[in-house]
């Protein structure tokens, strides 16, 4: 974080402050894993949806998905990595500073 300008964008993380991200990453952060049908509906998402944006936070290394049987069905959990921890406290830090300086 950059510190000095608190209004400076550049170090936002894009990544988790998409919308629909920022409310899985939101989601995670107090109940991982998760699993996929439960964190569909918490973030109000359609499946496609949802598969789109858990693979931008799985390449940034955010999240891990774990693909397992239930009996006979498929179940994907999600993990929130550590260092998807770090990047969403960083993320929360970084909005706390914006709003602090906005008041």
């Amino acid at each position: 974080m950059s510190g000095e300008n608190p209004f400076d964008h550049n170090d936002i993380d894009d990544v988790i402050h998409g919308r629909l991200r920022l409310g899985i990453m939101a989601y995670l952060s107090s109940v991982s894993p998760a699993i996929f049908g439960e964190l569909r509906d918490k973030v109000g998402a359609t499946d496609g949806n949802l598969s789109t944006h858990l693979r931008k936070l799985e390449e940034a290394g955010y999240i891990e998905l774990e693909k397992r049987f239930v009996g006979r069905r498929p179940q994907t959990r999600i993990h929130l990595t550590k260092s998807g921890r770090a990047a969403w406290l960083a993320w929360l830090d970084r909005m706390q500073a914006l709003m602090r300086a906005a008041e």
